[in-house]
């Protein structure tokens, strides 16, 4: 257990180290692209006078290094700055957003995982048969095709043909809430949550479904397997409550990965859907060199792929007591 704390507190200092270093990356990143951001707010006939008085305002006439200090200081306070497009605060700009973006995508990895772990846990278990060629030929199929065109797909089959599902957006049109907890835990909700969760969640199944697979392969060879076949024990009981934990390890290992991944394909499915979340407000941003929101965004993008590897770190840990000693 003392062990296991340890290894824990290292993550967590690793995760800070890397939070460090993302938030310089993208201070520079924005700074080192070509063209001036105050450009984009003025008027032909403006003056040098008002450019130069806009720079100040959005604090652009400062020393890279004085500018980058006031950043961090501003980060470590959970402030990214006053936008240049809307006058407020860059998390006010897209708080909304960022949370609608984490539900979908906790929700498309939930799906993904539930999927890929059932599945290649039955696949593996059937091998040989046509179950297992027709999964491995439907979840290829469904892997190389386009998130946008499977979310298309399904749009036209359940919304538009057979009207099972709303068309897109995240709640209907016109419908108030009086808390965020009534925003969120409602039935119009989940209705809209439902085709493009599915849709982000069958384009990163076939990632853990394929490991888990092989994984299972390798478990079932072992003596233990055949020691509770031998005690007489139900398929369903082998599969789910022996095999499976131990064939689990190298599919924690792929969750971080695979949730890096989620974030550009959610994006694609909220365009496609309508989904109000950061895939619109960053392209917004970036094209109006609208620096504070979009630092804030791709800050967040990357300490929720951050927090997710320590997920994963802690989970597999946990799976392994083993690997806590490293």
């Amino acid at each position: 257990m003392k062990s296991l704390s340890k290894y824990i507190a290292k993550r967590l200092l690793q995760m800070v180290i890397t939070l460090f270093v993302l938030s310089t990356l993208i201070f520079l990143l924005f700074r080192l692209v070509p063209g001036d951001p105050v450009s984009m707010y003025l008027d032909a006939g403006m003056s040098a006078e008002a450019k130069e008085m806009l720079m100040k305002q959005f604090g652009l006439d400062k020393p890279l290094w004085e500018q980058y200090v006031i950043y961090i200081s501003n980060l470590l306070r959970g402030e990214f700055g006053i936008s240049f497009q809307y006058g407020k605060q860059a998390l006010a700009v897209i708080g909304d957003s960022f949370w609608n973006t984490l539900i979908l995508m906790a929700v498309s990895l939930f799906i993904a995982f539930t999927i890929g772990i059932v599945g290649g846990a039955i696949l593996a278990w059937k091998r040989g048969t046509r179950l297992e060629l027709a999964g491995i030929i439907g979840v290829l199929t469904i892997r190389c095709a386009p998130v946008f065109w499977l979310g298309m797909l399904l749009l036209s089959f359940f919304a538009f043909r057979y009207q099972l599902l709303p068309l897109g957006g995240m709640n209907t049109p016109g419908t108030n809430f009086e808390t965020v907890y009534a925003k969120y835990f409602n039935l119009d909700f989940v209705r809209h949550l439902i085709l493009p969760a599915i849709t982000a969640g069958l384009s990163a199944a076939a990632t853990p479904l394929l490991v888990m697979r092989t994984s299972m392969l390798e478990v079932i060879k072992e003596d233990f397997i055949e020691l509770t076949k031998a005690k007489g024990l139900s398929e369903r009981e082998i599969l789910f409550k022996h095999a499976l934990r131990n064939a689990l390890l190298p599919v924690v290992t792929v969750f971080a990965v695979q949730a890096g991944l989620a974030i550009g394909g959610v994006v694609l499915v909220e365009t496609v859907f309508r989904w109000p979340g950061m895939g619109r407000g960053i392209v917004l941003a970036v094209a109006a060199r609208d620096y504070p929101v979009a630092q804030a965004a791709f800050f967040l993008i990357g300490a929720m792929t951050i927090m997710f590897n320590l997920i994963a770190d802690i989970l597999y840990a946990f799976l392994d007591p083993r690997v806590s000693l490293d």
